[in-house]
């Protein structure tokens, strides 16, 4: 579940760059999405995707539209939010929970996409909002953040019992106090 959820954040980093990032610059400059997929195709060999993995030009669109709507959850900064987000895009899109090893090339796992070969944005958005409905369900908070660096805003998944989090790693938070602290008070 935790997997599923980092690597829903992992994937919206990828495809959607946050505004004056590395990343945006140079697909601004470069508009090839090769090697966006390549950096996509990584991602997904770092959370155990087998086999081949081919993302045509039409797989990659509907990825960056799944990741678009899965950034939405990532952005409710309210239980209530981020649930009803969750509820619509499963509405129409889930199917009924399926166990699958995938042939035997994987352990058994759930699934709630139509079948073991859907499409790329089908599995994703499906998977992905699984895990932050059961990440929301058992935590009774939202189930992942935006960094409030304003420097930074990178996609994270909130999986401590403690309060929300507000930054991706303790580095934005560290960043963002210190920035505070050096302007001091408001006057």
């Amino acid at each position: 579940m935790h997997d599923a959820a980092r690597r829903a954040a992992d994937i919206i980093d990828v495809l959607l760059p946050r505004p004056g990032s590395r990343d945006e610059i140079a697909r601004l400059a470069s508009p090839e999405p090769g090697d966006e997929r390549t950096r996509l195709i990584a991602v997904l060999r770092a959370y155990g995707e087998p086999g081949l993995i081919e993302i045509s030009a039409v797989d990659l669109a509907a990825l960056r539209q799944a990741a678009a709507d899965l950034r939405e959850v990532f952005a409710a900064g309210d239980v209530a939010v981020a649930a009803d987000r969750i509820n619509e895009l499963l509405a129409g899109r889930a199917h009924p929970p399926r166990l699958t090893t995938h042939g035997g090339e994987s352990g058994w796992h759930l699934h709630v996409d139509s079948r073991d070969d859907a499409p790329w944005a089908e599995w994703f958005l499906t998977s992905s909002c699984l895990a932050l409905a059961m990440l929301l369900a058992e935590r009774q908070a939202p189930p992942a953040g935006l960094c409030g660096s304003p420097s930074c805003g990178k996609p994270f998944v909130n999986v401590g019992r403690g309060a929300a989090r507000r930054y991706c790693s303790a580095v934005c938070g560290t960043r963002e106090r210190v920035a505070a602290h050096r302007h001091g008070p408001p006057a």
